[in-house]
């Protein structure tokens, strides 16, 4: 359990960890060089630690360097592992594995996770690859893990994604690398476009048209060096806290700015908050650029769901910031967080409902009235990282305690979130 405190205001400069989203395709891609990657930044979550264990099982060369900097290279040849590959909690890690093994002729591996990723959907991107002539079976016939590989020659083709998923789409790309023909994923809305930025950044044969992508086969991924970029969905938790506390100010250096990400920043606007972006740049194809932040008095909006793929991950804390925005927040076409690590959607309505929020729970997304000044409460994280930090934040804003069960959940992306917290808020508010 862990308990959140009320704040006056958060004020200081974070030092964003890396985006978790790029640490994992780094990895990947490194795993296919001979000559390999060389990241700084390197994400220190549990997922993306997940992804270097499993590549480590099947020979790949992780060398950890200075703090955060990490080399990934590949040997000769992929090795079948000898244990089951564990992805833990990350989505991201089973499925890119998925894509990225089915490939490898005469491989074997038995892909896992732990209990609450086993309840995730594996079908969506089983059976395109099987469409390839990937060799997969599993429990539920594939739909679920664990999952058994069995690498081969895949064709290439043209797959039309029915549900937005990037990482569906990355795994699709990554088995195209060893297929016998291109291959073309076309996707029903845009989603983050960190895979082929990559492949742009190293050399590898993709070209981007409207809503396709098309990979050619290629046999050796060059290496690289570059800085991965500060994780803008961890950026996104004191974004809100900043506009949400009266005289705050929260500064956030070599803040990802890829415009597939960036649909958070445009809603804050969209309701009021000021940001400013300063030193802008570009890092392993990624843009990048300084965050300044200060409070501001939010109007309700509407977020459609042409928007959801771009601020997917940061909806939980946005409806923490429309709890404190005048007017209606009416949030659609976000039913994809029924099955992230928990229903999100259901667990945001009941802890909000328990801090005293007016929200209504909808198929796919929420309505929520406001402002309301929320109270302290007990509140279910359901191992879910992102709802344990939006509760966090929102515990800022309350008017009493707020406790949070399962805190260490937030390891699974952001290790120093609480530390980080303790830093901005004044010190008779600190997290105890």
């Amino acid at each position: 359990m862990r308990c959140v405190v009320p704040a006056h205001s958060v004020q200081g400069t974070v030092t964003l960890p890396g985006d978790k989203s790029v640490s994992h395709r780094a990895a990947l891609l490194g795993a296919l060089s001979v000559e390999g990657v060389t990241v700084a930044n390197f994400s220190g979550g549990a997922d993306c630690a997940s992804t270097l264990a499993c590549l480590e099982k099947m020979g790949v060369t992780v060398r950890r360097c200075d703090p955060g900097t990490v080399h990934i290279a590949r040997n000769e040849a992929f090795l079948e592992p000898g244990d089951v590959l564990d992805a833990g909690n990350s989505g991201t890690t089973a499925r890119t594995l998925c894509g990225l093994l089915a490939g490898v002729p005469g491989l074997y591996a038995v892909l896992s996770g732990d209990e609450s990723l086993r309840r995730r959907p594996m079908g969506r991107v089983v059976d395109p690859l099987r469409v390839m002539g990937a060799r997969i079976d599993g429990r539920a016939g594939g739909a679920s893990l664990p999952l058994c590989i069995k690498g081969t020659r895949l064709t290439g083709g043209t797959h039309r994604l029915q549900i937005a998923s990037a990482q569906v789409k990355t795994a699709l790309l990554l088995s195209g690398l060893s297929a016998s023909e291109p291959t073309t994923v076309v996707e029903p809305l845009g989603t983050r476009d960190h895979t082929e930025r990559l492949f742009d950044f190293l050399g590898v044969p993709c070209t981007r048209r409207d809503d396709a992508v098309t990979i050619f086969p290629c046999e050796e991924v060059r290496g690289g060096t570059w800085r991965i970029p500060g994780d803008v969905s961890a950026a996104a938790f004191w974004l809100v806290a900043a506009a949400i506390l009266p005289d705050s100010e929260v500064c956030l250096p070599g803040c990802g700015l890829n415009p597939t990400r960036t649909g958070m920043l445009s809603v804050l606007r969209r309701m009021g908050l000021a940001i400013e972006v300063t030193e802008e740049g570009c890092s392993g194809g990624e843009p990048v650029g300084d965050l300044l932040v200060r409070s501001a008095s939010l109007e309700g909006t509407k977020v459609f769901s042409e928007e959801i793929p771009s601020l997917v991950d940061e909806l939980p804390v946005l409806a923490v910031a429309a709890t404190q925005a005048k007017g209606i927040t009416e949030i659609r076409g976000a039913k994809e967080l029924r099955v992230k690590e928990c229903d999100r959607i259901a667990a945001m309505a009941e802890g909000l409902r328990t801090l005293g929020a007016d929200v209504e729970e909808l198929e796919d997304g929420w309505i929520l009235r406001g402002p309301v000044r929320l109270s302290g409460g007990r509140v279910r994280s359901f191992g879910d990282h992102r709802i344990a930090m939006a509760f966090a934040v929102a515990g800022l804003a309350a008017t009493g305690p707020v406790e949070i069960d399962d805190p260490a959940c937030v390891d699974i992306s952001y290790p120093a979130f609480f530390e980080t917290l303790e830093t901005l808020v004044c010190r008779e508010c600190a997290v105890l």
